[in-house]
């Protein structure tokens, strides 16, 4: 293997830290065609889909991406705005916020933001960091809970990335926060916020993402991760067992999924006289396809046609301040021993001595 040339590097240049929030990713466009790329990266990898390639492939390329394009295409522009895909515009604005904030606790870091399909993609933004003198990295996956189907694909693409890559930064990697006291605390306060001005269910619905049941039984952690979220985000508002309930959606294939599935579930308690139901959707950080579309647009229809008569989705966490700091002190905890909150004298002492070290270099290649 030859490893990608390196960047230009000037001696007594100071190292810098930079955390990248990684999210799952989005078309470029509400089209069919950019669809197609989008759902072609993303469910070609062997993480998302565990079913043998050659089968896959056929599967794939042949009656998914066919059919399904359009179909998604048609969803995506239900939700789009002027400013774009959801899903991006909440990353780069909780991206934005986060370098601030940081920046106020003192911490000197770059703050970037990936998508692990689509644009920008992670290698690309690992690059650019690399250019710009970050040789601390600090990859922050934008999933509260683990799962090998979204937090571990990111690991592969960072671990594959920087296998072409002669001078590898040192790397920190944020596997989960599903019981992280900030993270519990911020959904709690969204909630009670929204309660505040709409009034309180008869139950809550806390909805994550499915993945199929087989995972769970070869030893993935997300199902017991998922409902650990809701048995603390629970406990905080004071909830008893039958005012909430855990629901699984985004069920894809013929494959038994992590149970109950949001939608029959919801209909279920349309059809059982529950006249209002909030539901809210815990391992998204950032309001998307899954959030906008699925649940406050199809899964609503289901309630209300099964005899429900209020439903209220409460939105992600998104740009929240308690939100924000909680991200803060994720990334504070992951970046303990790291230079990031040098004083200026510390600062002067550093430069001076890679300015020795550059002039050592520069000697030494002089002698030659």
């Amino acid at each position: 293997m030859r490893p990608n040339p390196e960047p230009p590097y000037t001696h007594g240049t100071l190292s810098k830290t930079a955390i990248v929030l990684v999210n799952l990713g989005t078309p470029d466009a509400p089209t069919p065609s950019a669809v197609r790329r989008y759902l072609k990266q993303f469910l070609s990898d062997p993480r998302v889909v565990e079913i043998p390639k050659a089968v896959w492939w056929l599967i794939l390329n042949g009656v998914i991406l066919p059919f399904r394009s359009s179909k998604s295409a048609a969803k995506y522009a239900a939700i789009w705005t002027q400013e774009g895909s959801p899903l991006l515009v909440h990353t780069q604005k909780q991206a934005a916020l986060l370098r601030g904030y940081l920046g106020e606790r003192r911490h000197d870091v770059q703050v970037a933001y990936a998508m692990r399909y689509g644009t920008p993609s992670l290698p690309q933004v690992l690059d650019k960091l690399k250019s710009e003198g970050c040789d601390r990295i600090l990859v922050l996956p934008a999933y509260p809970q683990y799962s090998a189907t979204t937090t571990a694909s990111i690991f592969d693409a960072v671990f594959s990335h920087y296998a072409q890559v002669r001078n590898v930064p040192e790397l920190r990697f944020v596997k989960h926060y599903h019981d992280h006291e900030g993270y519990i605390h911020a959904l709690k306060k969204s909630i009670l916020a929204y309660w505040d001005m709409h009034g309180r269910p008869e139950k809550l619905v806390m909805s994550f993402h499915g993945v199929p049941k087989r995972t769970l039984l070869l030893g993935d952690p997300y199902h017991c991760e998922c409902h650990k979220t809701a048995r603390l985000l629970a406990a905080q508002l004071q909830l008893s067992s039958d005012q909430y309930m855990v629901t699984f959606q985004s069920r894809f294939g013929k494959a038994e999924w992590l149970q109950p599935y949001t939608a029959p579930s919801l209909a279920k308690l349309g059809k059982e006289g529950v006249r209002r139901v909030d539901v809210v959707c815990p391992g998204f950080i950032s309001d998307c396809l899954e959030t906008l579309e699925e649940i406050a647009m199809e899964v609503k229809g289901d309630f209300l046609t099964a005899g429900g008569k209020e439903f209220h989705y409460i939105p992600c966490l998104n740009e929240t301040p308690e939100w924000i700091t909680a991200l803060a002190e994720v990334a504070e905890q992951h970046m303990i021993g790291w230079p990031t909150m040098l004083t200026p004298q510390m600062r002067e002492d550093l430069r001076k001595d890679t300015e020795v070290a550059r002039k050592i270099a520069l000697q030494m290649g002089a002698e030659k």
